[in-house]
């Protein structure tokens, strides 16, 4: 228990102050004066329920330990913002999740959003796969009703830990009327992310996610603040939907780098890959040496698609290779892991090269 002491008792939060004035751009907090929203907390372990041995262990800790009604105890301002229940569907290191924990994850978020009681869902979860988790849901859980993926970069055990905060924010986004129909969002170190492009840039500071295209917001003092709105297609707009889904294809990741082996694309179609991301340098290339391995992979049934490994990658069409005589795919601004997500989901709807590509310009 006195592992945990420093996540529920903290010196020096000041009381929060509301604001004196209505301003545009912020967010009031509930839809009527007087009247709580009701958020659900779905836990999956991560940072965010994890501990270290001493307060000063900020890098090296145990995740999953602390389950989701201690979370919830250790921030009693969560009362003064809406009326919150928890849900341990999981305690695990986001590095294990898999295919079938997406889909269980999803099809009880999308459970929970149909439940006439229930105004907001916030997931906790690991940073690791964080930005993965947030953009499957936004393409597959139809409901403008907001969803918010909250993580920490450090354990609650850890001096300057960043779970409490960040869970605090996530709850009153999740409970805020103007969150409502801009898909699922990401509430890390104050800012507000969309699922579709929030990335996990560093591993040990607490502003470790960004977009390459900016927050969407921020939240400050139990008030949200927008600064623009996401625009490519996601939950009510989506055509994937959770409640239609029982498997996912496989897709694998092939990391590009000087002298690869490019065996390693053949060992994923043994693996039963369905497609193949290329995490190509730069412009998502791929070496001379490679390309007639991913022809044949093609030629074969494989789907090929050529992203990039750099941080804010934006790959172009028919640039360092004739992506329509090869018959590939481009995976635009997304990064290999999401363009792995969206590739398995397109899979679930069509085997068309020209279909995939549509939906990778509008997702």
């Amino acid at each position: 228990m006195r592992a945990f002491l420093p996540f529920m008792l903290r010196a020096g939060l000041t009381a929060l102050v509301a604001a004196n004035t209505a301003c545009a751009q912020v967010a009031p907090q509930m839809a009527n004066a007087g009247v709580k929203p009701n958020i659900v907390i779905v836990a999956t372990g991560g940072t965010i329920a994890g501990a270290g041995a001493t307060t000063a262990n900020s890098a090296t800790y145990q995740a999953a330990k602390v389950p989701v009604d201690k979370l919830i105890a250790g921030i009693p301002e969560l009362n003064d913002v809406a009326n919150v229940r928890g849900e341990q569907t999981f305690q695990i290191a986001s590095e294990s999740f898999t295919n079938d924990r997406l889909l269980q994850l999803g099809k009880r978020v999308s459970a929970l959003v149909k439940e006439p009681g229930v105004d907001g869902v916030v997931v906790t979860h690991g940073t690791d796969t964080l930005e993965e988790t947030s953009f499957f849901l936004n393409l597959v859980v139809h409901t403008d009703k907001p969803i918010v993926v909250v993580g920490s970069m450090r354990p609650g055990t850890a001096m300057s830990a960043d779970g409490m905060l960040n869970l605090y924010n996530a709850v009153v986004l999740a409970g805020t009327p103007s969150a409502r129909g801009k898909g699922v969002l990401v509430e890390m170190n104050d800012d507000i992310l969309t699922g579709r492009d929030a990335a996990k840039r560093i591993n040990i500071k607490t502003n470790a996610f960004a977009s390459a295209w900016g927050p969407l917001g921020m939240v400050v003092e139990n008030k949200v603040y927008w600064f623009r709105a996401p625009v490519k297609r996601h939950t009510m707009q989506s055509e994937f939907d959770i409640d239609m889904l029982t498997t996912l294809p496989e897709v694998q990741i092939v990391y590009g780098s000087g002298n690869m082996a490019v065996e390693m694309y053949d060992a994923a179609v043994k693996a039963g890959a369905k497609a193949i991301i290329n995490a190509g340098v730069g412009n998502g290339s791929v070496p001379n040496y490679a390309v007639d391995t991913l022809k044949k992979i093609r030629a074969g049934g494989v789907h090929v698609v050529r992203s990039s490994r750099v941080a804010d990658g934006f790959v172009i069409r028919n640039s360092e290779q004739p992506d329509d005589q090869y018959d590939w795919v481009v995976a635009h601004d997304l990064n290999p892991q999401k363009a792995k997500i969206l590739a398995a989901l397109a899979l679930t709807r069509t085997n068309s090269t020209a279909e995939l590509q549509r939906m990778f310009w509008e997702y």
